[in-house]
């Protein structure tokens, strides 16, 4: 069961836990997961991964090879920043 994203949009702390919040830029390291969502039109999606466990808001632009798409499905590892809007994103997207 998948917990109820904050408020605020942030990811919350026990999700990541004390030392990833504190890491500085690349909160949790490499990360891999599966692209869960994306708007071709709009330019964003979500990536999903098991460890650490999460959803992340991603931008096309943050996709590694330059392309402005993506397939929804895609296996993928990623690093979570944090992003413009307070919350952490996906950034760095390379398919695996």
């Amino acid at each position: 069961m998948s917990e109820a994203p904050a408020p605020d949009g942030l990811v919350p702390e026990h999700v990541l836990g004390p030392a990833a919040m504190a890491a500085g830029p690349s909160v949790a390291g490499i990360v891999r997961g599966v692209v869960a969502a994306f708007d071709d039109p709009g330019g964003y999606g979500t990536v999903t991964a098991e460890d650490p466990a999460g959803t992340w808001f991603f931008h096309c632009t943050a996709i590694a090879d330059g392309t402005r798409s993506i397939e929804v499905g895609t296996s993928v590892s990623f690093d979570v920043v944090p992003g413009r809007l307070g919350r952490f994103e996906a950034t760095d997207l390379r398919p695996v």
